[in-house]
């Protein structure tokens, strides 16, 4: 391995040691996996997003510091990434939802459903409906995102989640903080 090479890898692990995600590590290796897959890069480092308490108050998706983040390969912004949690009928489901850099949404991932049934929401056929989605776009199941037969309550959460995420991206846009 180059030096340079082993600096980058030696940093990257000192940062998520130091700093960490946040995140579970079983959901971290998750996101870790489809970031680099997506992406097509063999490393790349991650910088949390932070919002003044006020301002969060405000927002229809909750930023902890802990769910949005700007990725890097090197000095060159790849995109942003986003995870949370969202209702399923009795428990909560994890998804990823990844924006290049001028914040358009090219990719979406259900990262763990928990449920018996409406795992449905997690097919790329469905979760397609939401590329291409900007902060100024609005999603709604009853009227631009088709539903699924069995996934009713799970249909509706991914997309009010998806409308909340979207409709933040926006205000942070027009505050300058994205």
């Amino acid at each position: 391995m180059q030096a340079s090479k082993k600096i980058t890898v030696i940093t990257f692990l000192f940062s998520l040691l130091l700093f960490g995600f946040g995140l579970p590590k079983n959901i971290q290796k998750k996101v870790e996996k489809e970031v680099l897959k997506f992406f097509e890069v063999k490393e790349f480092s991650m910088e949390a997003i932070t919002v003044a308490k006020d301002l969060n108050a405000g927002l229809p998706a909750k930023i902890t510091g802990d769910n949005l983040y700007k990725l890097f390969q090197g000095e060159t912004l790849m995109g942003y990434i986003f995870v949370d949690q969202a209702p399923s009928k009795t428990a909560k489901f994890d998804y990823l939802v990844v924006f290049d850099e001028d914040l358009k949404i090219v990719h979406s991932k259900i990262l763990i459903y928990r449920e018996e049934y409406g795992g449905e929401i997690g097919s790329k056929r469905w979760l397609k409906q939401f590329m291409g989605k900007t902060g100024g776009d609005r999603v709604d199941h009853e009227s631009n995102i088709d539903g699924i037969a069995g996934a009713t309550i799970s249909v509706r959460s991914m997309t009010t989640s998806m409308d909340n995420l979207l409709q933040t991206v926006g205000i942070l846009q027009e505050k300058n903080i994205l």
